[in-house]
């Protein structure tokens, strides 16, 4: 199974995290299944950027994003070109490095 390293994030991944995902998941749903509380206000439909992330490394081995995916990353705060919304973006064979930006467009986050 694929290895997802995730960067320290100071709000939601201080020291970072190393987790085992199963091919077909989304990046998304591999932080919230192991307790990295990623925002993601549209319910992972792809209406928002507030999920985005940074795919160091293993970029070319996701799913390509579809056009609303890269309209969306167009109002993304810090976009880069590895940018992706991890309820887009899914995992095969091979293992990521993802960072989390220190901020998203959501400037009215529940409990902050």
């Amino acid at each position: 199974m694929p290895i997802i390293k995730v960067l320290p994030h100071p709000e939601y991944c201080p020291v970072g995290a190393t987790l085992q995902v199963a091919p077909g998941t989304s990046i998304c749903e591999a932080l919230l299944e192991n307790d990295i509380p990623i925002e993601h206000a549209c319910d992972m439909s792809a209406a928002c950027t507030t999920c985005h992330v940074l795919v160091r490394q293993g970029y070319n081995t996701l799913t390509p994003p579809e056009e609303i995916e890269e309209d969306l990353l167009d109002r993304a705060w810090g976009l880069q070109p590895d940018s992706r919304l991890s309820c887009q973006a899914i995992v095969a064979q091979a293992d990521l490095t993802v960072e989390i930006p220190k901020y998203s467009i959501n400037h009215a986050r529940e409990k902050h």
